[in-house]
């Protein structure tokens, strides 16, 4: 190697040589939450000075919608005395804080709610602590779904399923073969295929991608995060899911790495990109159905938030804003709601799963 190697890669190396290569959930795993150097555990990576930039971040409505949303929601369950209102990688806290303040004027809501994070990260657990102790609501941090406590909830994930680690298998003539990690002559991390093809696995594949070319690659999670979501929302519930990716299941490799607002190689630096993969609405929205729920969606996110009224809350922002602060309104609008390839309104989706005795869903319908 050109340069000597980095902590983890070290770490990955060694593991690799004990027990032989690894899978690519294992080494994105690894990547994400080593808890030394895993790269969610020792960073915020949000932001201009980070690696990448999430929704709540660009512009203030998206939190305050998503706040109403949740207010809305509330109100079809009954608007129960105690629900818990749970966010799964809320990032700086900056949802949470733009949703809370915005939901304030639906009467009754903030009472009634208690706060639920789950976050692994101790920087993000601790930026998250100093921004949202002015709520005035109880909060509470967990590193994971199942630690929650049960009850009446409303789960948010914006761009959370994506860091979930993925499995990814290729099609070769005799069957799926499972792609791996391993190392190669020169000490570098690079991709292989285990050698025996993966047992019955054609029966998991959608039954339209069974029939694409050698060397098709298909990715899949595990199921347990949506099925827990999905338990514990079908009776008393709703979960809202935004995240980049496809409304069909398809083939191909969307495994990426980021760093500074740029793609990069996940196999190189590893702990110090941001790895990441599309998610697959259609198997969530299957999963969701499949315990029970009620599925809603998915949609594409720019139509999720122009029915929540995202082109009213940003004239109204603007009515009251300088012409410079206009212009940043109407760029951050952009950003949220085109299609193009610097836009998030047709890449990101909106997916939810909730109690079958709600009905139709605030933002999933017609504006």
């Amino acid at each position: 190697m050109a340069e000597k190697p980095l902590p983890l890669e070290r770490e990955i190396g060694r593991l690799i040589s004990v027990a032989g290569p690894m899978s690519v959930a294992d080494y994105m795993r690894l990547c994400l939450t080593h808890p030394q150097y895993g790269y969610y555990m020792t960073r915020d990576p949000l932001g201009v000075q980070g690696d990448f930039i999430t929704a709540p971040e660009i512009s203030q409505m998206f939190g305050e919608l998503i706040g109403l949303w949740m207010a809305a929601v509330w109100r079809q369950l009954g608007g129960p005395g105690n629900i818990h209102i749970i966010e799964l990688g809320p990032g700086r806290g900056t949802l949470m804080l733009d949703a809370l303040r915005a939901a304030k004027v639906v009467e009754g809501f903030s009472a009634a709610i208690g706060v639920h994070l789950v976050e692994i990260s101790p920087a993000l657990q601790q930026l998250q602590k100093q921004r949202l102790a002015a709520l005035q609501v109880p909060i509470d941090w967990y590193d994971a779904l199942s630690e929650v406590p049960g009850g009446p909830c409303i789960i948010i994930a914006n761009e959370f399923i994506d860091a979930l680690p993925i499995h990814q298998a290729v099609k070769r003539p005799g069957g799926w073969h499972e792609r791996i990690i391993e190392i190669a002559a020169n000490g570098d991390l690079v991709f292989g295929l285990e050698y025996d093809p993966l047992p019955q696995f054609e029966a998991t594949v959608p039954r339209g991608l069974r029939d694409g070319p050698d060397a098709s690659i298909f990715e899949w999670r595990s199921d347990s995060i949506a099925l827990e979501i999905g338990r514990r929302v079908r009776e008393d519930g709703a979960a809202l899911i935004l995240d980049y990716g496809h409304a069909k299941s398809a083939v191909g490799d969307t495994l990426q790495a980021v760093v500074g607002h740029a793609y990069g190689d996940p196999l190189r630096t590893p702990g110090q990109v941001d790895i990441t993969a599309h998610v697959d609405f259609e198997a969530l929205a299957h999963l969701g159905e499949i315990i029970g729920a009620r599925v809603h969606g998915p949609i594409l996110q720019r139509d999720f938030l122009l029915h929540l009224g995202i082109d009213k809350r940003a004239a109204a922002l603007k009515a009251r804003a300088t012409p410079e602060q206009a212009q940043e309104i109407d760029l951050a609008l952009s950003r949220l709601t085109t299609t193009g390839p610097r836009g998030m309104g047709e890449l990101f989706k909106a997916l939810a799963i909730a109690d079958a005795k709600l009905g139709d869903l605030p933002g999933f319908g017609a504006p």
